[in-house]
């Protein structure tokens, strides 16, 4: 479809005998000596559109890159302080380069120092930044419709955080659970849990129970429990202690990295005060 397409607006538009270099793209419009090449109104085009909609897309295209070079050009010619201009477009430049060459450097610089050590090792140092802003648990939960079979075994399955009695559970929740969730092995916050249950509860000193409504019946069992305001374990705040190491890394990195070359060219008389 495009293949035809373009075939047609090639033909319609395009003849040029002047040689020029393109760099291997395909000219399609030339206004004021500026090029619209067919390789990069093909990567425009959406997807899915039919021959009819595709060469309106196409003409409506190649119709608002003319005027836009027009436009450039008239406004190139008539705003009078252009050097002001040029200035910012400069300084703009100056700083994409900048910091093209500051994420390199920080990506090869931060990799190293983000190793699994380096994140316990500053979260150990920095405990008191990593307190609980809301409960987190460990545990097991199950939703199983009111009249499912085997609640017998999967009351007792549930309050067991065995192999076996997990095992049991998973292949029971196959077929008969509506939502089943392992979280033995990891913290989860308690209110991604507790919203689950029909009513509020109270994990306090209970970790094991049972819950219906006129529909289903919710098993949960917590065999780890912390409290808001107690010390965040490691592998619950991982992410954002990497964030924060990463934070820091970069500031002191950018900061030395500034000071060095600022050192080594006063040394090297590449500064010259006047």
């Amino acid at each position: 479809m495009r293949f035809f397409l373009f075939a047609i607006i090639l033909f319609s538009f395009f003849s040029c005998s002047e040689k020029q270099e393109h760099k291997g793209k395909t000219p399609l419009v030339e206004v004021n000596g500026m090029f619209l090449y067919k390789e990069d109104v093909v990567n425009s085009t959406p997807v899915g559109l039919s021959a009819t909609d595709s060469l309106r897309f196409v003409k409506d295209y190649i119709r608002k890159w003319s005027e836009s070079v027009l436009l450039y050009e008239k406004a190139k010619n008539n705003i009078p302080d252009n050097e002001e201009i040029e200035r910012m477009v400069n300084n703009y430049k100056r700083d994409l380069i900048v910091n093209a060459y500051q994420s390199e450097l920080l990506n090869q610089k931060l990799n190293a120092d983000t190793t699994n050590q380096a994140l316990v090792d500053y979260y150990e140092i920095n405990k008191g930044l990593f307190v609980l802003e809301e409960p987190v648990l460990k545990g097991l939960f199950i939703k199983v419709p009111l009249h499912a079979p085997q609640l017998v075994k999967v009351r007792q399955w549930y309050q067991k955080d065995t192999p076996e009695t997990v095992d049991h559970l998973e292949k029971y929740s196959l077929q008969n659970a509506v939502s089943y969730e392992y979280f033995y092995d990891k913290w989860v916050s308690a209110s991604e849990v507790l919203e689950k249950l029909p009513q509020h509860i109270s994990l306090t000193g209970k970790r094991k129970m049972e819950l219906k409504d006129t529909a289903y019946h919710y098993f949960l069992n917590v065999i780890d429990f912390l409290d808001k305001g107690e010390l965040a374990p490691f592998d619950f705040v991982q992410v954002k202690v990497k964030e924060m190491l990463m934070n820091h890394s970069k500031q002191t990195f950018i900061k030395e990295l500034k000071e060095n070359l600022y050192q080594k060219a006063v040394e090297n008389g590449e500064i010259i005060n006047y």
